[in-house]
């Protein structure tokens, strides 16, 4: 539709838009599968990742994916807000949780995952160790703001029986990281993703809480805008990643 002035598309031409954008995706994909046959994977692969998890379990992971596939372009972008894949410039974003925006594609990475209650040795020595999710109210937990609001409320669940826990403290974050090195640090208490202090557990450096309940339910997922961008580099991506995090949680 077109004035002297100006010229937009019309509700017609913005179907057809969008059904050659499709077009254009598929074909790329086929080319890409074809050169993935003989030469390997190539291109740009743009991720969104959790702060905590990205700089301290996913960076020396993508090291090992780089040295498997050369030809990758990795751009990463770390932070704990869910990033908008329709907007931002990322092709896939890694999250914990069911995704809020039911049109996404989520591919499945971790789907057994969950929060933990940990704390460091250190805590623990000065305060003592709490024996049951209800003994929180007498701690410090470092708290973490999620969707603007400050994640207070802690559920556990053993058998049959569900415990809701509100919880207080002296440290607010909205940054995953800053809420596990604060639990390192012998700050308080937190609630964190298992996959996040898994190698702290191991080492010593932190300690799980409540081993008979179980935390609340975090699957972790490879969300992607439109199926059609799931891409053979997003494919191999998320079977690297399945491996590492089940082997990780083993």
């Amino acid at each position: 539709a077109r004035s002297t002035r100006s010229m937009r598309l019309t509700e017609e031409g913005r179907r057809y838009l969008q059904s050659v954008r499709l077009a254009l995706a598929a074909l790329a994909e086929g080319e890409q599968a074809l050169k993935h046959q003989t030469q390997g994977l190539s291109g740009v692969l743009q991720l969104a990742a959790p702060s905590d998890f990205g700089r301290n379990v996913l960076l020396p992971w993508l090291d090992d994916f780089k040295r498997q596939h050369p030809n990758v372009q990795l751009q990463l972008l770390l932070n704990d807000r869910h990033s908008d894949l329709f907007r931002e410039t990322v092709d896939v974003a890694l999250r914990f949780g069911v995704p809020s925006d039911s049109t996404l594609v989520a591919l499945p990475i971790l789907s057994g995952h969950r929060r933990v209650a940990c704390a460091g040795p250190d805590y623990l020595a000065r305060h003592g160790t709490p024996k049951t999710p209800t003994d929180l109210s007498e701690h410090s937990a470092l708290l973490y703001l999620r969707n603007g609001r400050p994640y207070n409320s802690w559920r556990f669940s053993r058998q049959d029986e569900v415990l809701e826990v509100e919880v207080r403290g002296d440290y607010l974050t909205d940054d995953g990281e800053v809420a596990r090195r604060w639990a390192l640090a012998g700050h308080g208490i937190a609630y964190k993703a298992w996959l996040d202090i898994a190698a702290d557990v191991k080492a010593g450096r932190l300690v799980t809480l409540f081993d008979d309940w179980q935390g609340e339910s975090v699957p972790f997922n490879l969300l992607c805008p439109h199926r059609v961008q799931v891409s053979e580099r997003v494919k191999v991506l998320q079977a690297f990643l399945q491996e590492r995090c089940h082997a990780l949680c083993r």
